[in-house]
């Protein structure tokens, strides 16, 4: 196997193992457990999965298959009966601690959707379409965000940074909230 190889299935395997730990967390779950609200200033479980889900969503669609995302071809708003239709990146923690769902099935499903879907673009990569640039650089609005801090000022972002910052570590980021809130519902973490 080359570098190129090992390094490809390396990032697949990852990216394929964090997903699966959100399969996990969502699957002993209640409605009422994902839309526990602790306290003021605290976001719901289920902002961490619409938030972290839906990021994950736009990225593979847009970047790598150039298409609308799932939540909006597939009308899921509506389905999963969400009671703030944000991601969470422009709004306040005031706006998102309000993040809801109505019908856990619903998520489940486009969740499975996008993980699949994930999945089928993880099996197409090479090491030369991760380095494909997507943008010359992060635009103004995103120059404080952890993906800014990985690939440096004015440098451009590339497919790999996509997937490293925006799917792995942001998943495994929110993943850490979401183990955290399933302590505050009662229920068990996802490894040991």
């Amino acid at each position: 196997m080359s570098h190129d190889e090992m390094f490809v299935a390396s990032l697949r395997n990852r990216i394929r193992a964090m997903n699966t730990l959100w399969e996990r967390a969502i699957s002993d779950m209640t409605l009422e457990q994902l839309n526990h609200h602790e306290r003021a200033g605290v976001l719901p479980i289920a902002f961490s999965f619409s938030h972290y889900i839906r990021s994950q969503d736009q990225s593979i669609s847009a970047i790598f298959l150039g298409e609308p995302p799932l939540w909006q071809q597939g009308g899921w708003a509506a389905k999963v009966g969400v009671t703030v239709d944000a991601l969470g990146r422009e709004e306040t923690v005031e706006q998102m601690e309000h993040q809801r769902f109505g019908d856990l099935d619903a998520w489940k499903a486009y969740q499975s959707g996008v993980i699949a879907r994930t999945t089928r673009v993880l099996e197409t990569l090479t090491a030369a379409r991760l380095a494909e640039v997507v943008l010359p650089q992060l635009p103004p609005n995103m120059q404080n965000i952890f993906c800014a801090l990985v690939i440096g000022p004015g440098a451009p972002l590339r497919r790999l940074d996509v997937l490293e910052c925006f799917v792995y570590q942001h998943g495994l980021r929110h993943m850490g909230e979401v183990e955290h809130g399933r302590a505050l519902v009662g229920l068990g973490g996802m490894t040991s």
